[in-house]
């Protein structure tokens, strides 16, 4: 699939085009960057819940769907969830500070990470927060402590990393050494060694085997083998589990050749999952999570920056925009990419020229500030807009915003008719 035809494509699926002008959930990108200056962030409340809505439907009566803070930890966008009914997944004292100012319940939300501070524990465990995920030997001692002293039993879940034939996606969170959870060789050693802490209740487990995953069949193998892993876990207790966190890693399409994840394959999969649940005493109980990030907040946003210059050096042209890496590491390939390649981009007004590839570059001192490398866009001039598309997640706080000391770039959230600048964690 070419490249522009995967931005139209996207376009097509959540934007519009009024008199060639691109418009978010009902407003024309030119006159937000007008009023909010350039670069800045746009992002669709109608898209998230649309993407939700489409989630929880497919995995109806197998799991519950919860929201990846990581992605985008924006309280305003993680209000968006929880008024859908999601809990949260956090990774830092920050974000949980977040889901609380989004008004998530202490009691739904799950931390997750491999080195969690003292004070974050702390502050979690005597706020009543769901569950801690436990990572290594250490971080369960240190949790025991803090709800010694809070006078509770802390609630946790025992993270897995699992073995080398749960794993898929673009980036494998497993199978391998890794600072994530606890090797699933030595898996019954680590239950043992939290169950005989009369501080810890272990209630949970959590796999999350890669992330970015596209294939269907990979995801639904993966949550099979999670369940496996939780009744393991449940027998050696002896009693149910609470919870069982299948991890996110849904994808979503970045890239020429990209297919979306197809719903309707994770649909037909799910009766057997729901039995495999059903069949073990164990696991009949327990609540099921997937707690993605990406797909339900990357195709609501988009990242507009405005041309200042346009060269042709040696022969290829390229595009000097106000916006770049500091603002957008993903886009720019610097986040986890071995090979780099450009997220779809549109121009804002499509004047119904041609186009020709260009690279399109930032405004910082350094070659690594490239927003796409061979883009297939129209003739550009100073003033003009151009929109990256799919950058609704891994965006601004995934990002150098520091780097040059330019200003941070306006997040703006786009509901029910209503443009509102939010932003900050």
């Amino acid at each position: 699939m070419p490249e522009t035809d995967l931005a139209a494509r996207l376009i097509a699926e959540n934007f519009s085009r009024v008199d060639g002008v691109l418009h978010v959930g009902g407003h024309d990108l030119r006159a937000l960057a007008g009023t909010h200056g350039t670069p800045l962030f746009v992002y669709d409340a109608c898209l998230m819940r649309r993407a939700y809505r489409a989630l929880s439907e497919a995995v109806i009566g197998f799991a519950t769907v919860d929201y990846s803070v990581k992605a985008n930890p924006d309280p305003a966008v993680i209000r968006v969830f929880r008024e859908m009914g999601a809990g949260a997944e956090i990774a830092s004292g920050a974000e949980f500070e977040a889901a609380l100012r989004a008004g998530v319940l202490p009691q739904k939300i799950l931390f997750a990470g491999p080195g969690k501070s003292d004070a974050d524990i702390a502050r979690t465990v005597g706020a009543g927060i769901g569950e801690i995920h436990l990572e290594n030997r250490e971080e369960a001692g240190r949790v025991a402590e803090a709800a010694g002293r809070h006078g509770v039993r802390a609630r946790v879940a025992i993270r897995v990393n699992p073995g080398a034939t749960a794993q898929g996606g673009a980036m494998r969170m497993g199978g391998k050494p890794s600072p994530f959870g606890f090797d699933e060789e030595d898996l019954d050693a680590a239950v043992d060694a939290i169950e005989a802490d009369p501080r810890l209740d272990l209630v949970g487990l959590h796999l999350f085997a890669g992330t970015q995953g596209l294939v269907a069949a990979t995801l639904l193998s993966q949550w099979a083998y999670g369940l496996r892993l939780a009744a393991r876990v449940a027998a050696r207790i002896g009693r149910q589990l609470d919870t069982i966190d299948l991890g996110g890693g849904l994808g979503i399409p970045y890239f020429a050749g990209d297919a979306p994840l197809d719903l309707d394959a994770i649909r037909a999969g799910i009766p057997a999952l729901k039995a495999e649940l059903a069949a073990d005493p164990g696991l009949a109980g327990a609540r099921v999570v997937l707690e993605p990030g990406r797909y339900l907040t990357g195709p609501a946003g988009l990242y507009v920056a405005r041309v200042r210059a346009v060269k042709v050096s040696r022969g290829s042209r390229f595009v000097i925009t106000d916006g770049g890496m500091h603002h957008h590491l993903a886009a720019s390939g610097n986040l986890g990419q071995i090979v780099k390649r450009d997220f779809p981009l549109a121009a804002v007004v499509d004047r119904g020229a041609g186009t020709a590839a260009c690279a399109v570059v930032g405004p910082l001192c350094t070659p690594l500030d490239m927003l796409a490398r061979a883009a297939p866009l129209p003739e550009l001039r100073a003033g003009d807009l151009v929109a990256v598309l799919q950058s609704g997640a891994y965006g601004l706080t995934a990002s150098p915003v520091g780097f040059l000391s330019h200003p941070r770039p306006a997040e703006i959230l786009v509901d029910r008719g209503e443009a509102r600048r939010i932003g900050g964690v």
